[in-house]
This record gives C-alpha cells, structure tokens and sequence, in this order.
C-alpha cells in the first residue's frame, strides 16, 4: 500500500511539473504595415450624416451587404503608428495623431490617439488642443512636462515622468514635454475628442500682424519691426531639437 501511495504521490508530482512548465511559444511574425487611409476626410464627412452608429460602421466596413475582408478591412479599423516620419524641419523626433481625418472609423466616438518617438533632448513644443483633454502616458524613457492653465490659475504644473507613468493636460491647456536625457522616449495620449486640433503656441502667435506682436512683447529693444521675419525664420516645428544644456551634455551641440 505504501508502494502504491509513492507511486500515485510521484505520478500526480510528475503531472504537476510538467503543467507548470511554460507551452512553448510559436513563432509569431509582425503582422504587415497598414497604409494610412488617403481619402479620410471625404469618408468621413459621408459618416457624419448619418444617425446611428450601426448605420456609420456598415457603410464604412461593409460591401454590397458584407462585411469587408483582408487588407479593405485592416486599413480601415488598424491604425499604425509605426509608419510616421518627422515634419519638415522637426529635428527632436517625429509624432503621429490617429484622428478622423486619416482614420474615420473614429467619427462620433469621441475619442483620438497620438504616439510621438522623441529622440535626446527633443521638445514637444508648447502647444494646446482646442477641442479635447489629453491623457498622457510614457512608455519608453523620461519626458518632462507642464502646463499652463487660463489666466485666473497663472501657475505652471510641472512633473516629470518615468516609463508607464502618465499624468493629464486639461483641455486649451498650454503645455509641453522635453526629453531631459539622451536616451531615446517614447509617449502615448488619448483625446476625449475625434477631433482634438492643435495649436503651436509659439508659430501662431507669430502669424499676427509685426505691430501686434511688437505690441504684445512690450517693445522690447532685442525685437523690433526690422527683426520679426528674422524671428519668424527661426521658429521649430512641432519636435524641437530641444534646450541648450541637455543637448551639450549629449554632445548633440553643434
């Protein structure tokens, strides 16, 4: 009975272990890149009209009463944020927004994404968007962030971020994020709004009329009528390269 008992003990050990090893896993290649929908705009203005949500997605995703398949359904409901190149002129990174323009399967659900690759010292320059709160998340590396609410709360809220941490940016907040280190950081953020705009301070400030700007500045004597398109020509797009001392510790200075 004793013998028995080892036997049964040993057997129900055995089963044990090899449930608790790990299955192999198979081999899973990358599933293809998926184009960015050219004609967003047009599709989703043809979504608008229409008063409910199964009426939007079956003339978005279906054909001739089926369902699209294959390749004419992933580009319509898989957006890839790999395929993103940095902005004529941007030298701190590169950053793509997923919003019903160039994915309309979003229109009337309220809802739009970003992720921005920001190389060492790169600067997200201060911006705000209109239309939509911002839930920021980092996933790679740190960033540095902060903002600035409207005129009766004249304080700017600052924090920095290590890899899954996130924090908010109120909607027209104004407000950035700055890589501090050398090392490559990547960030993910949601919209509460399909259609979150956005508005970069510094460049459209400097769209108004010389006297205004000049006005608004106070006068200052580093600055005048003769000097504003200099200042114009100057102006980074959207990824700075980032500021002077983080980039000379990196040795990124020319």
């Amino acid at each position: 009975m004793l013998f028995k008992s080892s036997v049964i003990v040993t057997g129900l050990a055995s089963a044990l272990f090899v449930q608790a090893m790990p299955a192999p896993q198979a081999t899973v290649s990358s599933p293809a890149p998926v184009p960015t929908v050219t004609n967003g705009p047009t599709l989703a203005s043809g979504l608008k009209i229409l008063a409910s949500e199964d009426d939007r997605m079956s003339k978005l995703l279906t054909s001739g009463g089926s369902v699209l398949t294959g390749e004419a359904l992933r580009q319509l409901t898989v957006f890839d944020f790999s395929q993103q190149q940095a902005a004529s002129g941007a030298q701190g990174g590169s950053i793509l927004l997923a919003t019903v323009d160039n994915f309309p399967i979003l229109e009337e659900l309220g809802v739009a994404g970003a992720v921005s690759f920001v190389g060492p010292c790169g600067l997200n320059i201060p911006h705000i968007h209109p239309r939509a709160s911002e839930f920021f998340v980092v996933t790679e590396g740190i960033l540095d962030t902060g903002f600035v609410l409207d005129n009766g709360f004249s304080t700017e809220i600052e924090t920095q971020l290590g890899k899954y941490q996130g924090t908010v940016f109120p909607m027209g907040s104004i407000h950035y994020q700055q890589n501090p280190t050398c090392s490559p950081a990547v960030f993910v953020a949601a919209f509460n709004n399909e259609d979150p705009g956005r508005s970069d301070i510094a460049t459209n400030f400097w769209m108004l009329p010389d006297d205004v700007i000049d006005a608004a500045l106070g006068f200052p004597t580093t600055i005048d009528g003769d000097t504003i398109d200099a200042w114009r020509a100057h102006l980074p797009v959207n990824l700075a390269a980032g500021v002077d001392s983080c980039l000379a510790a990196c040795g990124l200075s020319e």
